[in-house]
């Protein structure tokens, strides 16, 4: 199938491409020349591309991906947002201000997508594009990626939700080893110790991630949506509380169409066709 870019209309500035091929929507972060790190208006334009395909029921499932030879070398310092200011009279950025406003919406947004999310890193991952990578629900990583929580390097704790995913996906003891030291984490490495999904060859990322986008948007969507916040949230309830959730939502899921799709085709011998979103 062939695949179809977004309108200039539909796409929020040349730092961010947006392609869609069937129902799978592919972000990809455009500034190759420097390792695609983050500007005030790169991540406003991440951002809109999220809300833009969050809205469109054609999008069943979404890939996020750099250009180039990396995958986001995190923010990029040089931006008039976050530089430190010369002088002593001289009033620095308000890192904080940064986080509130450009940071903090677009790790919620990933993480309330109304489909799956699926992370392609494609080279380095440092810093904020380490843990923007690693909100995504699934990420798969190419043999050369790496992982890098570079914030002690400059002084600074991880962010773009670092501090709550890093002990959620390695525990306490490897998310301070990867915090403190920062020390480049390699992508088979990252796979072993639980980090990603999955790592593959280089040339294969791609088509990988092409695959695996397809085969979750054919799945109940609405569904896999569900389960995301079900896990998610489970971490900080009581087994009982958890239970009572898990009834919740299956009285929910279970009077949608993908369920009684999904029964019927098993009954059947057939293969089901999810619509729910």
């Amino acid at each position: 199938m062939e695949e179809t870019p977004m309108s200039d209309a539909e796409i929020a500035s040349a730092s961010i491409r947006v392609a869609q091929q069937g129902a799978v929507r592919t972000i990809t972060l455009n500034r190759p020349a420097a390792l695609n790190s983050l500007t005030r208006e790169m991540l406003a334009a991440w951002l809109d591309a999220l809300e833009q395909a969050a809205a469109d029921p054609a999008v069943r499932a979404l890939v996020i991906t750099g250009a180039g030879r990396a995958f986001c070398a995190g923010q990029d310092l040089a931006d008039p947002a976050v530089a430190p200011a010369d002088g002593a009279n001289v009033a620095h950025a308000d890192l904080g201000r940064v986080i509130e406003d450009s940071y903090r919406p677009l790790v919620l947004r990933l993480r309330s997508m109304p489909v799956p999310v699926v992370a392609a890193v494609n080279g380095v991952a440092a810093g904020a594009g380490a843990n923007l990578a690693l909100a995504a629900d699934i990420v798969l990583a190419a043999e050369s990626a790496s992982f890098i929580q570079a914030f002690s390097k400059i002084g600074l704790v991880p962010d773009s939700g670092g501090t709550w995913l890093l002990p959620r996906l390695v525990g306490r003891a490897r998310a301070f080893g990867l915090a403190m030291l920062a020390e480049k984490l390699g992508a088979r490495e990252a796979e072993s110790i639980g980090l990603i999904w999955k790592c593959v060859p280089d040339a294969a990322l791609a088509r990988e991630a092409e695959t695996l986008a397809q085969r979750l948007a054919a799945m109940p969507v609405r569904a896999l949506v569900a389960m995301r916040g079900a896990i998610d949230d489970a971490a900080h309830l009581t087994l009982d509380a958890a239970l009572m959730r898990e009834a919740a939502l299956q009285r929910a899921l279970g009077h949608a169409h993908d369920y009684l799709e999904g029964v019927d085709a098993f009954r059947r011998k057939r293969a089901p066709i999810f619509t729910d979103r």
